[in-house]
């Protein structure tokens, strides 16, 4: 105790002291203000990560719902092209049928019958192009 009392009153006393307990007490506000920015600035930093992941997971479960809706809209689109595929099938199995008894037209009654070729898979020369027909043309005028 006696020590202390002897550095507070040599301090007092010394203006040399008294300066470099000036410069220490300078020093410690400097760092306290220092470790205030400090800790600022990570506060500062964790904010703008928090709200960053926020914006991150609102956009991580939209892209989910996108990939959602799209997932369905191609069990959709798979199922649609199922159906089309069987009446595909079914219909080049009609044709087929329809050729046999124009062979059988040709052949029994001796008339000249032009036999359309079905090609193999059944596959129009140009996709895009609709298939036009109506009832009157399989109507037998005969």
């Amino acid at each position: 105790m006696a020590s202390l009392q002897r550095s507070a009153s040599s301090s007092d006393s010394d203006p040399q002291y008294a300066n470099i307990d000036e410069r220490k007490r300078k020093r410690m506000l400097s760092n306290r203000e220092s470790a205030r920015r400090s800790r600022m600035r990570k506060q500062k930093r964790l904010q703008d990560l928090v709200q960053e992941v926020s914006a991150l997971q609102k956009d991580n479960s939209q892209i989910s719902e996108r990939i959602s809706v799209a997932t369905q809209c191609s069990i959709e689109m798979q199922s649609a092209n199922n159906v089309l595929r069987a009446q595909a099938m079914e219909l080049t199995e009609r044709l087929r049928s329809l050729n046999s008894v124009l062979q059988v037209v040709e052949e029994v009654g001796g008339y000249a019958v032009d036999i359309p070729e079905i090609p193999e898979p059944w596959q129009l020369p140009c996709p895009i192009q609709p298939i036009m027909a109506s009832v009157d043309m399989f109507e037998y005028d005969g």
